[in-house]
């Protein structure tokens, strides 16, 4: 098993003139954890896996690898390893010479470093086609290179920049298995960015939301996916529906919340003011197609859209100042299959599947 390393990130910043793209993020990355950065485009996630490289200078904070500083080291001196998102392959040389490029830098002579590039090869089952050229390979092959040539340096931490966006769905599923297969077997530290929430919740053991070059959640994805910690994670991750509204009032930790358009909800939590801004969650997959027997645990809408999903279907809701509240429910159900666009619908919850959602600070 190869060696892995925590990574510390401790009051990073990256600013580009007047634009901050990376606010004072701090995060420690387990050794040997599959961690993956997700959020919206320009959210600060690939600025972060770069100064993660040192392909970016950090504008304030540091980054230690183990227990080392690496903030101004040079990437080959940082026990990293990138994989960019073009592959970035050689054209002119065959599948050897395109792995063991960076030990040929090195000065490691040609026997050696071919030998050592065929058992990457080997490793990524591409031993077959080790004297062809990156242009007769597929993209799902490509990939299994540019991974060999960078896991030769036999580095600690292993960087992927949305590694899995070029390829077609199918491959994209499994390749995803051998990601998660390969990081396994090497036992080092992958940090993976990437925009799929389902991409993230299949690979990560560590998933680290980010918006607006904050994080707004770092945590197991079954915490993601159960208690996700703001409105954004709820709305971004696509799980939960979210209410927005003031308190009302505060009783027995229980939390009314009313909302624009005079409704009111209820939430178990404490720590909230009368007149405080609050978002509530509720969980797609939990909310039931039937009057509210308790008034402040449902309501009525207008259906905007209804999705055939297979096993599922997805029916969008006007109401509750929401214009795209979501029910996933079976295709089992008839009631449900009956549904149409335009129809008056009555749709309640349990009180445990509301979550009373955070708020970032600024």
């Amino acid at each position: 098993m190869s060696k892995a390393a925590e990574i510390d990130i401790a009051s990073v910043s990256k600013v580009y003139g007047t634009i901050t793209a990376v606010h004072a993020i701090s995060l420690k990355i387990p050794a040997g954890a599959y961690c993956c950065f997700l959020g919206p485009s320009g959210c600060g996630k690939t600025s972060t896996l770069r100064m993660i490289a040192g392909h970016e200078t950090i504008s304030s904070g540091d980054i230690r690898l183990g227990n080392i500083v690496v903030t101004d080291f040079p990437p080959a001196k940082r026990g990293t390893a990138m994989m960019f998102q073009s592959y970035a392959l050689f054209p002119h040389l065959d599948l050897v010479d395109n792995v063991a490029f960076s030990l040929k830098m090195k000065g490691m002579n040609k026997d050696e470093r071919r030998a050592k590039a065929l058992d990457m090869l080997k490793l990524m089952q591409m031993e077959a086609y080790a004297s062809r050229r990156p242009a007769q390979l597929s993209g799902g092959q490509q990939q299994r290179v540019a991974l060999a040539r960078a896991l030769i340096t036999d580095p600690e931490a292993l960087l992927l920049d949305e590694p899995l966006s070029a390829l077609d769905p199918f491959l994209k599923i499994r390749m995803r298995a051998e990601l998660k297969r390969l990081q396994k077997t090497l036992g080092i530290t992958f940090v993976h960015v990437t925009h799929s929430q389902e991409e993230a919740m299949a690979l990560a053991d560590v998933i680290v939301v980010m918006n607006d070059g904050r994080i707004e959640q770092a945590a197991t994805p079954r915490q993601i996916f159960e208690h996700p910690a703001t409105a954004f994670v709820a709305r971004f991750m696509g799980d939960h529906n979210v209410l927005s509204g003031r308190v009302t009032s505060n009783e027995d930790d229980v939390l009314t919340m009313t909302v624009a358009h005079g409704q009111s909800f209820s939430v178990r939590g404490r720590g909230r003011q009368v007149g405080e801004p609050v978002d509530i969650g509720i969980r797609t997959d939990r909310v039931r197609l039937e009057p509210a027997a308790d008034k402040s645990l449902g309501f009525n809408g207008v259906v905007s859209n209804v999705e055939y999903r297979g096993a599922t279907l997805k029916i969008t809701i006007i109401g509750a100042g929401s214009d795209d509240f979501t029910v996933i429910t079976s295709n089992d159900d008839a009631s449900a299959r009956s549904i149409a666009i335009g129809d008056a619908v009555s749709l309640s919850w349990a009180q445990e599947d509301v979550i009373l959602l955070g708020r970032m600070s600024a």
